[in-house]
């Protein structure tokens, strides 16, 4: 099979840096050219225009930049070619690090310390292990069994819910709907890291933070979303907030992004914030990978992590 041109089509993403490697083994055309050409065999996409990749004659696969894939199912003209998502450890390092973070944080009381900095207050409240806290995970992928494997090593008690079963060692697993609310009713904190599908679309409302354990260790249940954005209801994080449904959030993803100015997440007193930023595609990490699939796809072979268009991951 020759040797076929690259399409990259990335927006809100400056592409310069996957431009050279890319073209260093390939020929790369960039957004905007590039239509109708029929030497391009490959996209390497981040939220594509609509009916972009439909005009590509010989398009053999789609590769996505990031680990979620609904931007690509966004486009109304996508073609029917493989799609890949790409995994890589440094991605998986970089979500287990943020989940990790933001656990410790809440199970360590770090917003009442902070609070207590402010007023120049020296008291030392109460500690609990972390065997006393139970983590539940939604979403048993590649990034939620890693965060899992981390937390078990740390002595947390760990939940998983995802559509099937996915047994996982030390980890007390929950299936489909259900197994979602016994899932909820033995969680304290709840991180969220599931792919965005027609089915998981505003999954994280109102009734599901009902469902949490909040007589625990902790004062109260915490969310973290570090999934997508639209897995969430905003308002809906905000009133359980409010009404002592949730006691503490940290949430890197939203329904709109960047976060409009407005919203009232960006003040809580009780919710942290980071701009969609748990785990960045970097281009030296992931480019080779793409690269590598595109070669040994070319040789015949199967290519790796391919998305599932019925599931939608």
């Amino acid at each position: 099979m020759e040797k076929g041109k690259i399409l990259l089509a990335l927006t809100g993403i400056h592409p310069q840096r996957w431009h050279e490697l890319l073209s260093a083994e390939r020929e790369v055309v960039l957004e905007p050219n590039g239509a109708n050409d029929p030497s391009i065999t490959y996209a390497v996409v981040w939220k594509q225009k609509p009916n972009l990749l439909k005009s590509l004659p010989n398009l053999r696969a789609i590769f996505s930049i990031g680990a979620g894939v609904d931007h690509v199912f966004a486009d109304p003209g996508l073609p029917d070619v493989p799609i890949a998502k790409i995994v890589a450890d440094n991605l998986t390092q970089h979500m287990v690090e943020y989940v990790v973070w933001r656990v410790l944080d809440h199970h360590r009381q770090a917003s009442l310390y902070r609070g207590q900095q402010q007023k120049k207050i020296w008291h030392e409240p109460p500690q609990r292990v972390a065997g006393d806290i139970s983590v539940g995970i939604m979403g048993l992928g590649s990034l939620g069994r890693a965060a899992a494997s981390a937390l078990l090593s740390l002595g947390f008690a760990v939940n998983g819910w995802s559509r099937s079963e996915r047994p996982m060692q030390g980890v007390s697993t929950y299936c489909g709907e259900a197994g979602l609310i016994p899932f909820l009713n033995a969680t304290d904190i709840l991180v969220v890291l599931l792919p965005l599908t027609p089915q998981t679309r505003g999954i994280v409302n109102y009734g599901l933070l009902k469902e949490l354990r909040r007589r625990n260790g902790l004062g109260g249940a915490v969310l973290i979303n570090a999934g997508r954005g639209r897995l969430q209801k905003d308002a809906d994080i905000v009133r359980a907030l409010d009404d002592g449904t949730l006691k503490e959030a940290s949430l890197d993803v939203f329904e709109v992004e960047p976060l409009p100015k407005t919203s009232p997440l960006w003040s809580h007193p009780k919710v942290f914030v980071t701009p969609h930023a748990a785990a960045t595609s970097d281009p030296a990490h992931l480019v080779p990978i793409m690269l590598r699939q595109m070669a040994a796809f070319e040789r015949g072979e199967k290519l790796e992590n391919l998305v599932d268009r019925e599931a939608g991951y």
